[in-house]
């Protein structure tokens, strides 16, 4: 193995290991995620391709496939007379819009806790605990701030791409 490989190897490692500890994903999917980032820039990759790839069966890469696209990281396209289906990382912008997502929701679990927290408070640690609640909220709302200015800049990027 050339030590280039190698190197790839570890690296598309490293993606699955990341996504199975971060993102609870299963290890098969959190290595197709990974050889995808990796291996997929220009022309996507095939079903038999990463059937090949994973060494692994085709129900469990269909699964792990089906998996990914159903949380939006990944997609596909086809070709004209061609059946197959080249997938491919969905691009950074729509992956990041998942995160978006998420701390709307959480935005509105802390908005619920404070209006909680303010009827029911009667102790020191209540008002430390809510005080705790309006700090994070403001990190929340900073951290939403930041990634949508990185995914307008994603999109930005993804469209001159595309021209």
């Amino acid at each position: 193995m050339s030590d280039i490989q190698k190197e790839k190897e570890e690296l598309i490692e490293m993606f699955g290991i990341h996504f199975e500890t971060l993102h609870h994903f299963p290890p098969l999917a959190s290595r197709i995620l990974g050889t995808l980032i990796i291996d997929s820039c220009n022309t996507g990759m095939t079903f038999e391709d990463l059937v090949e790839r994973m060494s692994a069966s085709k129900s469990s890469v269909s699964t792990n496939l089906n998996l990914l696209l159903k949380i939006g990281k990944i997609t596909y396209y086809t070709l004209p007379g061609d059946r197959k289906k080249y997938f491919k990382p969905s691009p950074f912008s729509e992956r990041l819009d998942n995160y978006l997502k998420m701390i709307d929701f959480e935005k509105k679990i802390i908005d619920k806790m404070v209006s909680y927290r303010e009827k029911t408070i009667s102790s020191p640690q209540e008002k430390m605990n809510l005080e705790n609640v309006k700090e994070y909220k403001n990190h929340v709302m900073e951290v939403e701030g930041l990634l949508l200015k990185t995914i307008e800049r994603f999109k930005e990027i993804e469209n001159k791409n595309k021209s």
